[in-house]
């Protein structure tokens, strides 16, 4: 996994409560065998008409955010099922954080376990981010973990929080297979002693 410390980057606002992750990662698309391949799926039914044509009206079809890492959206993002598929297909698509003023509990332990950082923020400070996102093009956040800060470009810094565990692993790079072979050593003694 890939190691997290500070990014910026452009920001996009997806100005919707209540995003399941049926529409982060539509149900037909979860039927590959490998981890990769979702991020073309992302938000398909909102992003595409029924014929496949694009959608112009959806905001991730804006020529102005087809770079963007930072996802800013309404509250209790990423509910519905506990599919992984989810950050799979926002990392994939080539989102580093999602930035809302809550999350679903799994969706937001799916993100940890896969690298993807979900920043809970206040109503306001989020409605005010999707405001400037939207009014000023190119607009870009940066996000320092160590510090746990959400900075906008005129250096107005938002604090948000993070378990120590979630902090320790992003910031090193780890999934809990990676947390836990930092003990292969003691590990190893430990079978050792049981005769294992």
């Amino acid at each position: 996994m890939e190691a997290f410390k500070e990014h910026v980057g452009l920001a996009a606002p997806l100005n919707r409560l209540n995003v399941d992750t049926d529409q982060i990662i539509p149900k037909q698309f979860l039927k590959r065998i490998e981890r990769t391949g979702f991020g073309q799926f992302l938000f398909y039914d909102w992003r595409f008409h029924d014929n496949g044509d694009p959608n112009p009206d959806f905001v991730l079809n804006d020529a102005r955010y087809q770079e963007a890492s930072i996802l800013v959206a309404g509250a209790n993002f990423g509910c519905g099922s506990s599919r992984e598929h989810a950050p799979w297909a926002l990392q994939q698509y080539g989102f580093k954080a999602v930035i809302a003023p809550s999350f679903a509990d799994i969706f937001r332990n799916n993100c940890y376990k896969n690298g993807l950082l979900p920043i809970a923020l206040p109503d306001d400070v989020t409605a005010d981010l999707m405001e400037q996102i939207e009014a000023q093009e190119g607009y870009r956040l940066m996000i320092d973990l160590e510090a746990q800060q959400v900075v906008q470009p005129d250096g107005t810094a938002h604090p948000f929080e993070i378990g120590d565990f979630e902090k320790h692993c992003l910031l090193n790079g780890l999934d809990e297979i990676g947390w836990t072979l930092q003990f292969d050593e003691q590990i190893s003694a430990y079978e050792g002693r049981i005769g294992t």
